[in-house]
């Protein structure tokens, strides 16, 4: 009975390609996470301070937000 190398080696560069990729989508993914907590702060810091007491937050935790 025979066996058969079915795996093959990658391309060569795919490797580094594949990291250049990730790290890019990376980048977007933080630039995402922060653009959302920064319009959640901003959307936050027009409320009163009766509606911020409403949902349990006062103007000292929107700082602390997304962080």
């Amino acid at each position: 009975m025979a066996a058969i190398e079915t795996s093959r080696p990658a391309p060569f560069g795919a490797i580094t390609t594949y990291r250049a990729v990730n790290a890019l989508s990376n980048v977007f993914a933080t630039f995402a996470v922060w653009n959302d907590a920064r319009v959640t702060r901003k959307a936050l810091a027009k409320l009163s301070d009766r509606e911020l007491d409403d949902i349990g937050l006062c103007r000292g935790d929107i700082e602390m937000l997304g962080r």
